[in-house]
């Protein structure tokens, strides 16, 4: 688990951060997490693949790796890192953002007596269409213009999905970017640098309005 505080060391509000599949070792959730801890959230990022995140491997075996971290092993642990930061950390509002495989369960966990209050994804992936309907928070969506886990017509689902439950949602396109942008974007290419950087803006406006 890594945990980063606020500057004032204040607990009342928090996001709970779920990573790709690349998970605590990769630096850039670590950075992520210390931003949204600036922007004034107490951050908790859990361990979500208990100590096997995915490697940076082109011979990377993805359908193995899902086989391995189904929702029956990924649910416990998102509940019982809810159940810390409310009861342990003294959590009164609690936002989350999910990033890729994450993504996924920023939704399952907006849904109604999960815990949170008010949800962000970044290009979520896997997402069920009862995860999106379900979903009984506030709801956030920065995607990606090219993204094969989530095609224009699969967004189009979703947005339709968003607007049937009632629930302030947004969903924000940017061009020019691809899936894992809101994490790993490459900030030499300026449309990607940008797409990071306003995912995470997005993302905290998202928090500052509803949380």
């Amino acid at each position: 688990m890594y945990v980063t505080p606020t500057k004032n060391r204040t607990t009342y509000r928090a996001v709970l951060y779920l990573t790709d599949a690349f998970g605590l070792p990769l630096i850039e959730n670590k950075l992520l997490a210390d931003s949204f801890a600036r922007a004034g959230y107490l951050t908790v990022m859990p361990d979500i693949f208990s100590g096997d995140p995915a490697p940076h491997d082109i011979t990377f075996n993805s359908s193995e790796f899902l086989a391995r971290h189904t929702t029956n092993a990924t649910d416990p642990i998102v509940a019982t890192t809810i159940g810390y930061m409310r009861q342990n950390l003294g959590v009164k509002v609690l936002a989350v953002t999910g990033y890729c495989f994450g993504g996924r369960y920023a939704f399952r966990f907006g849904g109604e007596n999960r815990g949170t209050d008010v949800v962000f994804a970044a290009h979520p992936s896997l997402l069920e269409d009862d995860e999106v309907s379900g979903v009984n928070a506030p709801a956030s969506i920065a995607a990606a213009e090219i993204d094969q886990l989530m095609l224009p017509e699969r967004r189009l689902e979703i947005e339709n999905l968003l607007g049937e439950s009632l629930k302030p949602f947004q969903v924000s396109l940017y061009s020019g970017t691809r899936h894992g942008f809101g994490t790993r974007g490459n900030i030499s290419n300026p449309e990607e640098r940008f797409g990071k950087e306003e995912a995470f803006f997005q993302a905290v406006r998202w928090f500052d309005k509803w949380a």
